[in-house]
């Protein structure tokens, strides 16, 4: 079951997701971020490199948050996956290594996770879902 704003689990305490889905094109930020995703003790619902990876691993279910990369391979964006996301309530976060430019107006608003990870950096985006 998802933990999402619409869930109840979500508002008695697990306010921080637990399983992950990592979306980044770059294969050692990627695994990286697994890395950084173990030692804040998260789980990896996934990581794929494609929007359509994406969407189909959240129609599978299990994801509780979100890891973004604004800019995917072959000049796609991973708008399509924010609003798959935003769509059944589970939180995500952008990682970009610019400002606005590629994230789409509407989600504007969203978390940022700037580049050059730290570890730091990825807990306090995670906490801040």
């Amino acid at each position: 079951m998802l933990a999402s704003r619409n869930n109840p689990d979500y508002a008695h305490g697990m306010t921080a997701p637990q399983q992950i889905l990592i979306v980044e094109d770059e294969p050692l930020i990627a695994m990286m971020l697994e890395d950084f995703l173990e030692v804040l003790d998260k789980g990896v619902a996934g990581s794929v490199d494609t929007v359509a990876d994406a969407l189909k691993r959240i129609e599978e279910g299990g994801v509780d948050g979100a890891i973004l990369d604004v800019n995917l391979r072959g000049g796609e964006k991973s708008t399509a996956v924010a609003e798959a996301l935003a769509a059944i309530g589970v939180p995500f976060v952008f990682a970009t290594g610019g400002g606005d430019d590629g994230v789409a107006p509407e989600f504007r608003d969203r978390p940022r996770l700037q580049k050059p990870f730290t570890m730091d950096g990825v807990a306090k985006a995670l906490e801040g879902l």
